[in-house]
């Protein structure tokens, strides 16, 4: 009897951030880790994220939200400036995963083009499932593969991070605590 394989989720962190910081609006990374496993059935979310030690407690809380952290050592740029590319470190892990029989499909988090490569791998393979681009300026290498993308900006009703009083029961005219 084979085992089922289960769906992960892959996302470039800094991706994800910047994107929707660009969009003029805050992720709310609960709500998306919720999100990722009721659409896409989402069994690991591994996050690559730039290891800041100043972070610890933001780390600690994406964990307790049920994200993997996968850490990227950074460097600093001459105006103090943290520099962390993960790209690498994230389609290894996908390659990695996807040939020692660890996931199911595959749902990438990045609107860049050098996942392009990645991308079409994964579709020739049949383990692609979508991929989530955290920014409107989805990249044309990406765009052109043909492949399911969801652009992150049509679910802000869902995934808006808002402050407690924003939060107030009728106060958008949406039922609080379901983000079906």
């Amino acid at each position: 009897m084979q085992k089922e394989l289960k769906n992960y989720a892959y996302i470039d962190g800094a991706n994800l951030y910047n994107g929707v910081l660009e969009l003029g609006w805050k992720l709310d990374y609960a709500r998306f880790r919720v999100w990722l496993r009721d659409k896409f059935h989402i069994e690991n979310a591994y996050l690559f994220i730039g290891l800041v030690p100043n972070n610890k407690d933001l780390y600690t809380s994406l964990q307790e939200m049920g994200y993997v952290l996968v850490y990227k050592e950074v460097t600093y740029d001459g105006k103090g400036r943290v520099k962390g590319n993960c790209d690498a470190e994230l389609v290894l892990k996908v390659a990695t995963d996807h040939y020692e029989k660890r996931s199911g499909k595959a749902v990438i988090v990045a609107s860049d083009g050098d996942y392009a490569c990645l991308v079409r791998f994964l579709k020739e393979k049949n383990v692609f499932l979508s991929l989530v681009s955290p920014s409107n300026k989805c990249s044309y290498l990406l765009r052109k593969l043909n492949i399911p993308i969801v652009y992150i900006n049509t679910q802000k009703h869902k995934l808006n991070w808002q402050t407690e009083k924003e939060k107030a029961p009728g106060k958008d005219k949406t039922s609080q605590g379901s983000l079906s």
